[in-house]
């Protein structure tokens, strides 16, 4: 098997060559891109020798090849910026695309590899949350694969081998809860980001796991579910499970619910998308029901977390809907994750941003990455506003005391 790993870094990418290194099926990695941590990306280099490694900027890549250039009989193509991830994704001869870069930076070269008939093992939530119409239309075109690792919609993935499509009531996706799933809402309000960073069960990049505080990240994959497994967005819901064990549930017309179950670990899904469809040996440990004396399911408090049921909207609303709810989000959680606006106005600025129009072309990766762009300047300013208005507050505060 022959693999271009697009976020190589990141804790998707590290799991992925991690599970490389494990199964049983020979890898060979073709090409690597990532962001900065060209520290990380030089050591990945090193054990895989791919033929191609991409770089965010010119920077990063002038510190690529001068780590690499006293490696005696390797000499890989290194390259940066947008073309450089997308050379991963059309330069380079694979069987496998893992698309797990963080953002919309993966969607073109994701786009490209879909619409080749590539086998793509998907990662990225922004590639269907943004993009979604123009990626499954090229995979209804081109009958490209699409394996999800997201563990919710890999969790669904599996159960649907129980039955037919037309049999499918409702998908049931679950959610830790994250953080904060029993303290009041009116505690948020003082919710740091160092808080907020510490999930109960999954180990995550930092946009992913505040993202999982708000539930937003549970939003995205509602449309994502939606997008991947064709489905009306009332045939999709969420459940609270704070033990993360039952990932998804598949109801079917006859009342039989089956569901996906498997301690919290990344590298399951992975491993079943680059084997699929084997099953290949795993040498993690298995399930210790001594250790896990109940399963517990609640719904989701809507009130508490409203970025959730943005989410439902923005597939009532269609069109763009997704890409301005994904770029109002991110700039948000930077603009919180840098101490510059409260917990409580993510959602603020995410609700702001998706009430905007956009008249780009929804059906073009064009259209979805200018419509990007104006929502996250849009976002932006969002943001250093409510930055502003928190600075002089917090200066009239400490000036009466």
């Amino acid at each position: 098997m022959r693999l271009s790993l697009l976020g190589s870094t990141g804790s998707i990418g590290r799991g992925t060559l991690q599970v490389v290194r494990e199964i049983e099926t020979p890898v060979t990695v073709v090409a690597l891109a990532a962001g900065r941590d060209v520290d990380e990306l030089v050591r990945q280099a090193l054990e895989f020798r791919p033929e191609l490694i991409s770089v965010a900027d010119a920077h990063a890549l002038g510190r690529l090849r001068s780590a690499l250039s006293g490696i005696s009989g390797y000499a890989p193509r290194c390259v940066c910026g947008p073309d450089g991830i997308l050379a991963a994704a059309v330069d380079v001869d694979f069987d496998v695309l893992v698309s797990a870069a963080v953002g919309v930076v993966g969607l073109d070269a994701t786009y490209r590899a879909v619409k080749a008939g590539c086998r793509v093992a998907l990662a990225n939530k922004e590639v269907l949350v943004a993009g979604g119409e123009p990626v499954m239309a090229a995979a209804r075109s081109s009958g490209a694969d699409l394996l999800p690792v997201d563990s919710e919609h890999n969790a669904v993935h599996q159960c649907l081998r129980a039955g037919r499509r037309d049999e499918v009531e409702r998908v049931i996706l679950t959610a830790s809860g994250g953080p904060f799933r029993t303290i009041p809402r009116e505690d948020l309000a003082a919710v740091t980001p160092e808080r907020a960073l510490r999930h109960p069960t999954w180990k995550m990049g930092r946009r992913i796991t505040i993202d999982s505080a708000t539930m937003m990240n549970k939003g995205f994959e509602v449309i994502e579910a939606c997008r991947l497994f064709d489905l009306q967005p009332e045939a999709v819901e969420v459940v609270v499970h704070p033990q993360s064990i039952v990932h998804a549930m598949v109801e079917y017309r006859d009342g039989s619910l089956i569901a996906q179950l498997s301690p919290p670990d990344m590298k399951l899904p992975i491993r079943y998308a680059l084997a699929y469809p084997a099953r290949e040996a795993s040498p993690r440990e298995r399930m210790d029901w001594s250790r896990v004396p109940e399963l517990n399911f609640e719904p989701p408090d809507l009130a508490k977390f409203p970025l959730l049921a943005l989410a439902y909207e923005a597939l009532r609303v269609g069109g763009l809907a997704g890409c301005l709810l994904n770029a109002g989000d991110e700039v948000a959680v930077e603009a919180f994750l840098g101490g510059r606006i409260p917990f409580l106005g993510i959602a603020e600025i995410v609700e702001a941003t998706l009430a905007r129009n956009s008249s780009r072309d929804p059906s073009s990766i064009a259209g979805v990455l200018e419509c990007d762009r104006e929502a996250r300047a849009y976002a932006l300013d969002l943001a250093n506003r409510m930055a502003n208005t928190r600075a002089v507050h917090s200066h009239a505060a400490a000036g009466k005391r």
